[in-house]
């Protein structure tokens, strides 16, 4: 699909998502390290930061998880269970509390029925599919709209493929609100718990918003795929 849109007359829209995405890892990257390095004044790890903030908010039965990678963390709704990479995990600094917290936030928007969280969640499989079927039929769409006497075929394929991957960009939509409501979770429980310090609360707010424009990002990219999508199927049209 990369390959194709690269080809068509709107390739230029590929840029800027590309950009944002690549400011948005190096600012969460840089931010995670220098916060990496500070400690919290409590000295609590990130897994007992998540432990404290569960059983104070009646989730003592959700388990906290190990796995591997570096901000591998998540929240898997379909096991109720946090799961903590090892940095997270083990580290009593600000970066692998709030993140821990953030994880949490997850389990307290399950908790409480959060709407778009199950949405989202309601989303994932169809997303799974949308996606595999999307980058088929637009591939295929765009290969046999450049022969002979198969253009209608080919332009029918291309449209169910736009169709599918704007269930894709829809995702990537719905995963804003709920990422920015689970970090706000995570910050008032941490304050309100006093897991740490005001200063260490503005370094918590830094990694948060830093890794939440990761998710702007990946929202960006998908909107203006889609878009270029639109704009390259209607040229096609134009030139017919």
């Amino acid at each position: 699909m990369t390959l194709a849109l690269m080809m068509g007359p709107y390739w230029w829209m590929a840029i800027p998502p590309m950009l944002v995405a690549l400011w948005a890892q190096y600012r969460l990257q840089s931010t995670y390290s220098e916060l990496s390095q500070v400690g919290t004044d409590r000295g609590m790890t990130g897994a007992e930061a998540a432990r404290e903030i569960l059983d104070r908010n009646g989730l003592a039965g959700v388990p906290i998880h190990e796995v591997p990678g570096e901000l591998t963390d998540h929240y898997d709704p379909t096991k109720r269970a946090v799961f903590l990479s090892e940095g997270t995990a083990y580290s009593t600094s600000v970066a692998a509390v709030g993140v821990a917290a953030h994880e949490v936030g997850h389990a307290l928007q399950h908790k409480e029925a959060y709407s778009m969280l199950g949405l989202r969640m309601a989303l994932v499989p169809v997303t799974g599919i949308a996606s595999t079927a999307s980058t088929i039929l637009i591939f295929i769409g765009f290969l046999l709209g450049q022969m002979r006497g198969f253009y209608g075929l080919g332009n029918t394929l291309l449209i169910l493929g736009i169709g599918f991957f704007s269930l894709v960009a829809f995702f990537q939509i719905i995963t804003l609100p709920v990422e920015y409501d689970a970090s706000s979770r995570a910050k008032a429980q941490l304050q309100r718990l006093g897991l740490v310090t005001p200063r260490e609360h503005e370094g918590v707010d830094r990694v948060l918003s830093a890794a939440a424009l990761t998710y702007v990002a990946a929202m960006f990219a998908a909107v203006s795929q889609l878009l270029q999508l639109m704009l390259t199927a209607r040229s096609r049209d134009d030139e017919r």
